[in-house]
């Protein structure tokens, strides 16, 4: 092992249960110890990360051990409002300016695409999750007025993503909503993302993939053949690959100026809120700092978040959740005219955001055969498709064509 030991972040992930803590099918199978010492791939972290990349991973005769510190499904994702979208945090026109008009256009397409796997995926192996096919409306605000809204709008157009430019007129026509323009889109996307998580890891499971929680890594080295890790026990465990889908908790070798941690809040009402009928069908979220965005969940809930805060502590303090929650109902009165009431569940959480809106995907640095997920920004649950996939394709000796937009910055 390193002569400093090698073990990831320590962070609470949530600060109150989450609205998804309550809903039923959100446990996978585990048990307390490994049956073996040496496997082919060995997974670290069982939310939407690890539970995608268990599935890509467990198609083929792979031996597979997922670990987890926490019980399965218990970690960041459980925090998550599951919009499935398909926009970066990074407006287009924006990213094209950072890295390139090529890899701007191909990281969209990719997440375009991503949104689509995903929910064919699903339903494919016929996952219970209130997987929802969604529209996305993006609002301008303090971030984005008139016109930048409207060379995103062009950019898109060019890069053959459909979208739809609503001017103010428009848009107050068509969802009675005050602001200067919006770009409406189709390919998004919604689920519970506990039980998506889950039934992923169930999935795994039956195909052989072993579940053990609580398990700590400790440390991990490079072997002859492929990565010895350490677990709190005192016990090793080797495999030709491991891969850390580890979240907010990550390596220190993963640190960067290139992303940081902040603080979000979240909430959600009770069922059957009074709602414009469009809502349903839709992701809405603004072009502001902070920004407000939100949904419906299939009971008629409202599930609403924002007012983040570049302090990364900041989701620690009770009485400032409860004063974003109110912020938050505010605005989304605000917007487009829905009142919730006192809200049924309030939770705050650590989140991720990277400078290009991109996750971080990629061999840790210093070692051949471990890999880190880092899906942070706004459609994590997008990044950690592209991941799996990504990272299948790169054990089975195979290259992918977008690897290269989310390699370690």
């Amino acid at each position: 092992m390193a002569a400093e030991p090698v073990r990831t972040r320590k962070r609470r992930l949530h600060l109150d249960e989450p609205f998804w803590a309550a809903t039923r099918a959100i446990t996978a199978p585990s048990i307390p110890t490994p049956s073996a010492k040496a496997w082919d791939v060995i997974i670290v972290g069982t939310g939407i990360s690890g539970a995608l990349m268990a599935e890509a991973l467990s198609r083929h005769k792979r031996r597979i051990l997922i670990l987890d510190r926490r019980v399965p499904v218990r970690g960041s994702s459980l925090a998550s409002t599951a919009m499935i979208q398909h926009e970066i945090d990074v407006p287009l026109h924006r990213l094209a300016r950072q890295i390139g008009p090529d890899k701007a256009v191909r990281a969209w397409q990719r997440s375009v695409r991503a949104v689509k796997d995903l929910q064919a995926l699903a339903g494919r192996l016929g996952i219970e999750c209130d997987m929802q096919a969604k529209s996305a409306l993006y609002l301008t605000g303090d971030e984005m007025g008139r016109r930048a809204m409207r060379s995103e709008f062009e950019a898109r157009q060019d890069a053959g993503i459909a979208s739809e430019y609503l001017d103010q007129a428009e848009l107050g026509r068509r969802f009675r909503i005050d602001r200067t323009a919006a770009i409406l889109s189709q390919a998004s996307a919604s689920a519970n993302p506990a039980q998506l998580t889950a039934a992923l890891l169930k999935v795994a499971a039956g195909r052989g993939a072993e579940i053990v929680s609580p398990c700590e890594i400790t440390d991990l080295a490079e072997t002859c053949d492929g990565v010895a890790l350490a677990t709190a026990e005192g016990s090793i465990l080797t495999a030709g690959q491991t891969v850390f889908c580890t979240g907010y908790e990550f390596l220190p070798m993963m640190e960067s100026r290139s992303h940081r941690i902040t603080s979000t809040w979240a909430l959600a009402s009770h069922p059957r809120v009074a709602r414009p009928d469009w809502l349903d069908g839709m992701l809405v979220w603004e072009a502001a700092d902070p920004y407000l965005y939100f949904r419906t969940a299939r009971d008629g809930r409202i599930i609403a978040g924002g007012e983040d805060s570049d302090a990364p502590e900041a989701y620690r303090d009770r009485a400032r959740m409860q004063a974003s929650a109110r912020r938050i109902a505010a605005k989304l009165r605000a917007v487009c005219g829905v009142e919730i009431g006192a809200p049924a569940y309030v939770w705050a959480a650590p989140f991720g955001n990277t400078t290009d809106g991109l996750p971080i995907i990629d061999r840790v640095p210093g070692f051949r055969n471990a890999h880190a997920v880092m899906g942070f920004g706004g459609n994590g649950v997008t990044f950690s498709m592209i991941a799996a996939q990504i990272v299948a394709a790169r054990i089975a000796g195979k290259s992918d064509s977008d690897e290269d937009l989310f390699a370690f910055r």
